[in-house]
């Protein structure tokens, strides 16, 4: 039973696979976030830098030219030479163009001619200030694509420089070749496109759909996209391995913690050495004058992580794996600790209830332990009053003798929780017990009228016949208390006094207590 508060072999396995599960996913995802975290910044540095590059080469393009601006409001036999010295210098320009009327009529490149623009270039929309547009070739390099940039002549009507550049010009080829992580880049000029996935001109339809981020230039009508995995394979890989790891790791180290630190058995002792346990104090009452004359002392258990252990679970495990004898000495040292405050609130020759198992009675340190135990109460002023429990069967043999020994040191001996353990009637029939406890089970039957009732009259009449003296538990109603004071119960203990209190609660409860009426 307590292995439902605490860890049991299969509870510890499932708890370590657990752990080592949850090690395993947080730090998997941990990393896989990290890396894509980094991935993202860097991609967003790239493109941060990529388009400052390709807007600042297009601000040097533009004003290189507004500088022949002026030449197109001259003949190209005028300005020719000159037109080509402005051009010579600027990087990957094929050719400036000057264009009069719609017409370009004279070029850096091949001095004189006569082309309409439109027809060279049908992309380009003349009127604007500025237009870009991607061609699959020039004249002169027809198999070469192109950047094709108009500059409207902001003083000539009709007038403006006309320039193509080779697709070198964007830096995307040279980041690309020192950028692994990257598939490709991007220039999109409507619906056109030049990129690394091709050498000629594509359209946007034909670009993956592993875009990882784009930018559109803010004074060109141009946009810059790139092109990667934001979850690699291997980034996805290395995170799993580390997760695996991590998780295989856990997994063990948990197992072995809760297995060696969550056994029942261990946890017990480590209770005890850890002062988990503590007593809590229920008083017994006479039925006669309902005055406190008597207390039991159990215990409880506290434990760090599970919280409040039942006592039926720890106690009968205790006794099942032979840890009855530590638990009751500690049980012996708890009850000395408590008992100088007790004196000051309960009568001289007060009972004092305490539990001991059959198991205990019959171990070897038995009769030194309650030697102990006596000699370190208050000398003379509690009247003990052993518990004997019936989850195990008395040795009868050497009972008769333990039980004789007990009485011989001034101590009484009840049977507790009388009618629920198989032995009952034989304790009756061959011990000389002192107490008899009805269990709460006969008392909660009072007025119900089941058939339990019939059985509670016949152990009241059986213990008038013996001699004994009754005590009856889990009295929670005045009705029950007046049923029992009746019938001649001699001492009464439940809920309807006191619930088990922790030693001050319990001096606070018996010092301000005002007894009821008899």
């Amino acid at each position: 039973m307590l292995t439902r508060y605490l860890s049991s072999p299969k509870k510890t396995l499932i708890l370590s696979l657990i752990y080592g599960l949850l090690a395993a996913l947080l730090v998997a995802s941990m990393h896989a976030w990290y890396q894509h975290a980094n991935r993202e910044q860097r991609y967003l540095t790239l493109m941060n830098d990529l388009s400052a590059y390709v807007e600042t080469y297009f601000h040097e393009l533009k004003a290189t030219a507004d500088t022949i601006q002026p030449l197109t409001a001259s003949g190209c036999e005028e300005v020719a030479s000159e037109l080509t010295s402005r051009s010579a210098f600027h990087i990957n320009v094929r050719a400036f163009l000057l264009v009069k009327d719609d017409v370009a009529y004279c070029s850096s490149a091949t001095g004189a001619m006569r082309l309409p623009l439109r027809e060279l270039v049908p992309g380009i929309d003349m009127d604007k200030e500025v237009d870009i547009t991607l061609m699959q070739g020039t004249p002169k390099l027809p198999g070469k694509p192109a950047i094709a940039v108009w500059f409207r002549n902001p003083l000539l009507d009709a007038r403006g420089v006309f320039t193509t550049l080779n697709v070198n010009l964007t830096p995307y080829l040279i980041y690309t070749s020192r950028q692994h992580d990257i598939a490709g880049v991007a220039l999109i000029v409507d619906d056109k496109v030049l990129s690394t996935f091709a050498p000629n001109v594509l359209t946007t339809a034909d670009l993956p759909d592993n875009q990882v981020g784009i930018r559109a230039l803010s004074d060109y009508p141009v946009k810059l996209a790139l092109y990667g995995d934001m979850w690699p394979a291997d980034d996805v890989q290395l995170s799993v391995l580390l997760g695996l790891c991590v998780g295989i790791l856990t997994t063990l180290a948990s197992g072995y913690v809760l297995s060696t630190r969550s056994q029942p058995g261990r946890e017990i002792l480590s209770g005890i050495k850890r002062n988990q346990f503590s007593v809590v104090w229920q008083p017994v009452v006479e039925s006669s004058g309902l005055r406190v004359t008597g207390v039991e002392a159990l215990l409880r258990w506290q434990h760090p992580q599970a919280g409040a252990i039942p006592p039926d679970a720890f106690i009968g495990y205790a006794e099942a794996q032979d840890l009855i004898a530590p638990l009751t000495q500690h049980l012996f040292k708890l009850i000395a600790a408590d008992a100088a405050t007790l004196k000051s609130v309960l009568p001289p020759g007060a009972k004092m209830g305490v539990n001991i198992a059959p198991g205990h009675m019959h171990s070897p340190t038995f009769k030194d332990d309650v030697t102990r135990f006596v000699a370190s109460l208050p000398p003379g002023y509690f009247q003990l009053v052993f518990e004997i429990t019936e989850r195990d069967m008395l040795q009868e043999k050497e009972a008769v003798s333990l039980f004789s020994w007990i009485h011989e040191q001034g101590i009484e001996i009840a049977i507790d929780d009388f009618g629920t353990g198989h032995s009952a009637l034989i304790y009756l029939e061959r011990f000389t017990l002192d107490f008899l406890k009805i269990d709460r089970g006969f008392i909660n039957a009072i007025g119900t009228e089941t058939v339990t009732s019939p059985v509670l009259d016949a152990v009241l009449t059986l213990a008038s016949k013996l001699n004994m003296t009754t005590v009856a538990e889990g009295v929670e109603t005045p009705e029950q208390a007046k049923w029992l004071r009746a019938r001649g119960v001699n001492y009464l203990q439940g809920f309807l006094f006191s619930r088990p209190l922790p030693l001050r609660d319990f001096v606070l409860w018996q010092r301000n207590r005002i007894p009821p009426e008899a």
